[in-house]
């Protein structure tokens, strides 16, 4: 398309008239200014202000060309388009003999410039004004100049029709660009979009874009049909509800609002009935003024299952080296008792120590039946008795005890709030918890040092609770034990309450001390907190939860004679391990009882039934074979016997735990291992009609103990 001429040049004006003096008349009114001109200019000045008038001192005259046939003139309108400087306008005469008139000059000129203006010039009235439409059809780009014509008229119409044409001209240039620039972001809108269909098709994660009024798909990729095993035109026809993706209903619901979702695990459902386990996260889109959301599934099945092996390994491991430490200390005392009783049943049994040797023995079976309990504090399954507790008191009191435990090289001190900081726990749990505190501060200071102990009540707040995962709002006693010793390292502070894992030298330790704080803290429904750096000591701090109770006095215990002798009560022990049985039924026998005996529950309902004499006390193991436990055992007799008496016994005893057993706390429970003055105290006890000290088995919280560096 032609551009407009420099904006230096004048318009350009073509003159078609067969008359030579015609030309030079116009050449004389439009070539330069006249005294005609300026009386134009004045004119106009007077109506429009001081504008027009510095305006026409930058006004020059128009170039003039002439054509004396309509032939003339086509050929120079064609050559002047083409040479990029078309014409303005054009005057006209009607009359051009013997060749084209006016009419059909004009008709071929506007089929080659129809933006060029013209004027017709008649003296006569060849045409009328209807039949002139009727050929050049309705246009505003005419008019129509009668002759003779006065100089101001055509001034007027020369620079009316000339700047109508310029201001047209740039009117549609400006169009073409505007044209041109919807053509280009059209052009880029539409790469752009087959960029993202591509990209959006090509994605491995799979995407579907969802309709959020009803949920319908309307667009998915191939990742995503592959995924939930539906063909991509399975998927377009129906919403993920129909395709029944998700495992949980209500999962679906965030699907069908703009909301915006972040990596939610559910389960996506497969039409051959597989599930996969995927994280679903949703973006909210418009496409038009149709809300949409984008949704991206990642599948986690395998890395899920990954994790579980990777766990399940671990699990080994850490039961391996449980194991082996376990075989490692049980081993080292079995070899010590088995060794003894090899000493006492030698040919000369005069010539050792029979005395020392039974001690030795006991002092095993001692030391066995503490690494039986530290590993039940560790699996947190121990029986308690709690009673409410001033924690400040407990420390005060032990702290004799734990200087003359780690020596002279070391000082203890005890810092405690004056006012009574109580709770509800195990009074020998607490002082297991914290003699091993004290040891394992011992043992980081081999040259000596200082031991700082204190108790303190602390309230947590939801702060607290978003610093540390393992705290929760309330009241709590803390107990800190704080050392100078050589500290820790991010990588043993990670392990140090594993099982079985020390830092110590082989023979120094069992690696039992800080899994026991562990098992016994979680099982008071407490946490651990350490701090430490290497070269500047430790910090433990054990948050129990604060009881609103005051702490009762409790009278020291009595130390009573030898119970006194059974008066042939029918007793019925039940017990599955064949030594344990023969050795309760031998010492109650020779203390004056009668004593039936079962290995199982059935087994014990026929004796039972078969025994003349009523049982007057059941002694029955908790855990035992052939589908009844102890406490199914008792249930069963005591519809029998609803006044008899019954001791419960058992390493440890889960069914304690369960909802729908008929114990509850305080029942009569004797725990393993038990020695035989234990058990002939229990059995007196609750045939006189007392009870048994009140125990507890608490399964604790599943939170890991935080470490904080």
């Amino acid at each position: 398309m032609s551009q407009l001429p420099p904006p230096s040049a004048p318009p350009r004006i073509l003159i078609v008239d067969d008359n030579p003096s015609i030309h030079e008349d116009f050449r004389k009114i439009l070539g330069a200014k006249t005294a005609a001109q300026s009386h134009l200019e004045d004119v106009e000045s007077a109506l429009f202000g001081d504008k027009v008038t510095e305006l026409s001192e930058n006004r020059h005259g128009f170039r003039i060309d002439s054509a004396y046939q309509g032939q003339e003139a086509f050929e120079k309108v064609k050559k002047a388009v083409a040479e990029g400087d078309p014409y303005v306008m054009a005057f006209v005469d009607v009359r051009m003999p013997p060749g084209w008139d006016g009419i059909e000059t004009l008709e071929r000129m506007w089929s080659a410039a129809p933006e060029m203006q013209a004027v017709i010039c008649t003296a006569y009235s060849d045409y009328s004004w209807d039949e002139m439409t009727r050929r050049l059809g309705q246009t505003d780009n005419l008019l129509i100049l009668k002759k003779p014509f006065e100089t101001v008229e055509v001034l007027q119409m020369a620079h009316a029709l000339s700047q109508k044409w310029t201001l047209g001209r740039q009117a549609k240039l400006r169009l073409d660009d505007l044209d041109r620039m919807v053509r280009q972001r059209t052009a880029e809108l539409h790469a752009s979009e087959e960029r993202f269909s591509k990209a959006f098709q090509a994605s491995p994660i799979p995407l579907a874009i969802i309709r959020c009024a009803d949920g319908a798909v309307i667009d998915a990729n191939t990742s995503f049909s592959n995924l939930t095993g539906h063909s991509k035109a399975e998927v377009l026809r129906k919403t993920a509800t129909d395709l029944q993706l998700w495992g949980v209903i209500a999962e679906t619901q965030p699907l069908t609002n703009s909301t915006r979702l972040r990596e939610k695990t559910c389960t996506l459902n497969r039409p051959d009935g597989s599930a996969r386990q995927v994280v679903l996260s949703t973006e909210p889109l418009s496409l038009g003024s149709m809300p949409c959301l984008l949704v991206l599934i990642e599948d986690i099945t395998e890395q899920l299952k990954i994790e579980a092996q990777l766990r399940q390994s671990q699990k080994m491991e850490e039961i391996g080296r449980m194991a082996a430490g376990i075989a490692h200390e049980f081993n080292n005392l079995l070899t010590v008792i088995q060794g003894d009783v090899g000493l006492l049943q030698s040919a000369n049994p005069s010539q050792v120590d029979r005395a020392a040797l039974l001690e030795q023995i006991l002092q095993a079976s001692q030391r066995a039946a503490t690494f039986t309990r530290q590993l039940l504090a560790f699996s947190r399954k121990q029986v308690l008795q709690p009673r409410v507790l001033n924690l400040s008191e407990l420390v005060t009191r032990t702290k004799k005890m734990l200087s003359r435990l780690i020596g002279e090289k070391f000082e203890v001190k005890v810092v405690c709030e004056s006012e009574t900081v109580s709770l509800r726990a195990d009074e020998g749990g607490l002082e297991q918890v914290l003699m091993n505190l004290v040891l394992n501060a011992r043992d980081a200071m081999p040259e000596g040092g200082t031991i700082e102990i204190s108790s303190r009540a602390v309230t947590m707040t939801e702060a607290d609770v978003l610093r540390n995962p393992d705290a929760r709002p309330g009241r709590f006693a803390c107990m800190r034990v704080r050392d100078n010793g050589h500290g820790m390292s991010p990588q043993i502070m990670s392990r140090i309450f594993d099982p079985f894992f020390t830092t110590k030298d082989v023979g120094k330790g069992t690696g039992l001390g800080l899994s026991t704080i562990h098992g016994i803290v979680k099982q008071h429904e407490g946490w651990v907190e350490v701090t430490s750096e290497v070269g500047k000591g430790s910090t433990f701090d054990v948050f129990l939860p604060a009881s609103d109770n005051s702490p009762a006095a409790v009278k020291p215990a009595a130390h009573t004679a030898n119970p006194a002798e059974g008066k042939g009560e029918v007793i019925l022990v039940v017990e599955d391990e064949v030594a344990v049985c023969e050795l309760a039924c031998m010492a109650l026998r020779k203390r004056g009882y009668q004593v039936l005996h079962a290995p199982n529950g059935p087994a014990a309902i026929d004796v039972w039934h078969k025994n003349p004499n009523p049982v007057d006390l059941l002694l029955t193991d908790m855990v035992m074979p052939n589908g009844m436990s102890g406490g199914e055992l008792a249930k069963e007799l005591i519809k029998r016997n609803p006044k008899l008496k019954i001791i419960y016994t058992s390493g440890y005893s889960p069914e304690i735990l369960r909802q729908d057993s008929i114990l509850a706390q305080g029942i009569n429970f004797l725990p393993k291992p038990y020695d035989l003055p234990a058990l002939l105290k229990a059995v007196r006890l609750c045939l006189d009609g007392g009870r048994l000290p009140q125990y507890e088995v608490r399964a604790g919280f599943t939170q890991t103990v935080t470490t904080v560096s």
